[in-house]
């Protein structure tokens, strides 16, 4: 038992370290001049503008001075939501984008890639203002009436592969468009139909069959998984009611803390963090040990989660109000494990229970105080993330009657309609205290009781004086 006990501390501690060294330098290798990224680190994190500094576009309608006039405000308030969309689906979170309804024109503000050293700014804007109108045609040119169009008959598109195309997008038809695709295969088998994005040819295939499922798929020999993962994002996000061409210069912003505030915030984080661990130890001694290695294991989850480490999550867009969320988070992180140290230290003392009892008593009674406030602050993250994040995620949706509410307020309440420009910033917050919080409860209580438990089967360390106890007769 004893030892089963220290093997699980070394493996456990190791388990952390590992981790920490992972989340915050990666894996990567280099190619000659180009690197190849296996696990993402602290230096993949998308920064903020407010950090990093980012561009600034002016976007105005590319149509005809008869049609310009015909433009609602209903029109500029779609082709808003779109961009915004398409921001999101890009993982920018630390996005702002205003609406001048008067002028037609919509100005856009988003930071820069931190994976790259040389990002092209105008072929992202030059995305963003793209028609993206997904189109089916008879025949090879994109000529007469479509076969079908838009977001009416597609419903979603998908990124696929297979071992015969490759990688291929795979389009959900809505149920018009599963009768009209129906019908089109029907009149046109064995001849060609063409898929296309705007006036970009997509696909051009043969018809061997009804294809009565709703389901088609754009291959082709020259498709990546970045091309595929991309035309998906575009379709998905919907077509704009109309093109976008950037009225004005493309305009870089500067970050507004400085640009030394990361390497600043940087080193001030490892001096913060090792001034706690000493006082921790210091002050608990064992406890303050296994309080030191959690925190550390926490503040490498929250980079982790931020980074992109995990398979299939981009880089999140990490601003100073999130930096805020990460050092509130970790101050839960201490406080929990405080309450523990001095509940064990309460037991030994008062309660004169022997060092095993009094760290299973100890962590079991500072639980409930470590849940109340932990959850308190999961609500909090999840209100923050549904109101002030991308209408689409989960959290919007779980909150739909307060945005509903929200959204017919602004314009009553004076000031309200200001909230668009903190978007960004407070998702941020949000993200970065709801990840924290998690972690806290993975590393603060679960992977602290475990490493407790095991090195207090070390015979020199089993003195309770080492945990806050009186010296053994």
């Amino acid at each position: 038992m004893k030892r089963s006990g220290k093997i699980t501390f070394i493996v456990v501690a190791l388990l952390v370290f590992v981790f920490a060294y992972l989340s915050f330098f990666g894996v990567s290798n280099y190619y000659g001049d180009t690197e190849k990224i296996y696990v993402k680190g602290a230096a993949d994190i998308r920064w903020g503008i407010d950090i990093q500094g980012g561009v600034e576009a002016i976007f105005t309608p590319d149509v005809t001075e008869e049609e310009f006039d015909t433009i609602t405000s209903e029109d500029m308030a779609n082709a808003e939501t779109i961009i915004n969309t398409r921001l999101v689906n890009k993982n920018i979170t630390d996005s702002e984008v205003y609406t001048d309804n008067e002028n037609k024109q919509i100005i856009v503000r988003f930071p820069w890639q931190s994976e790259e050293t040389d990002y092209d700014p105008a072929e992202a804007v030059r995305e963003l203002g793209e028609t993206a109108m997904v189109s089916f045609y008879a025949g090879s040119e994109k000529t007469g009436t479509p076969l079908l169009q838009g977001a009416a008959d597609v419903e979603s598109a998908a990124p696929g592969y297979n071992e015969q195309q490759g990688y291929v997008i795979q389009l959900q038809l809505t149920d018009a468009g599963k009768s009209k695709f129906a019908a089109a295969t029907k009149t046109y088998l064995n001849s060609n139909i063409s898929i296309w994005l705007d006036d970009e040819m997509l696909s051009d295939a043969k018809v061997n069959e009804v294809i009565e499922n709703g389901q088609a798929i754009i291959s082709g020999q020259d498709m990546t998984l970045e091309y595929v993962e991309e035309v998906s994002e575009k379709i998905n996000a919907g077509a704009l009611p109309f093109a976008l061409k950037v009225d004005d210069t493309i305009r870089v912003i500067n970050p507004t803390m400085g640009e030394r505030s990361l390497q600043v915030m940087l080193l001030a984080g490892i001096i913060a963090f090792a001034l706690i661990a000493i006082l921790m130890i210091i002050k608990y001694r064992v406890p303050g040990v296994i309080a030191a290695i959690a925190v550390l294991g926490q503040i490498a989850g929250i980079i982790a989660c931020t980074s992109g480490f995990f398979a299939g999550a981009d880089s999140f867009t990490l601003t100073i109000p999130g930096i805020a969320g990460i050092i509130l988070s970790i101050g839960m992180g201490v406080d929990s494990n405080v309450i523990t140290a001095e509940r064990i230290k309460e037991e030994l003392r008062y309660n004169k229970k022997t060092l095993d009892g009094a760290i299973d008593a100890g962590f079991s009674s500072a639980f409930s105080a470590i849940l109340d406030g932990n959850v308190t602050n999961v609500i909090i993250a999840i209100i923050l993330m549904g109101i002030f994040g991308p209408y689409s995620s989960i959290w919007a949706k779980i909150l739909w009657p307060f945005m509903w509410v929200y959204n017919h307020t602004v314009g009553l309440i004076p000031g309200l309609a200001i909230a668009n420009t903190i978007t960004g910033s407070i998702y941020s917050f949000g993200y970065t205290l709801l990840i924290g919080v998690i972690f806290n409860f993975i590393f603060g209580v679960a992977a602290s009781r475990l490493m407790l438990k095991g090195v207090s089967r070390f015979k020199a360390l089993r003195n309770p004086v080492l945990y806050g106890g009186v010296k053994n007769d």
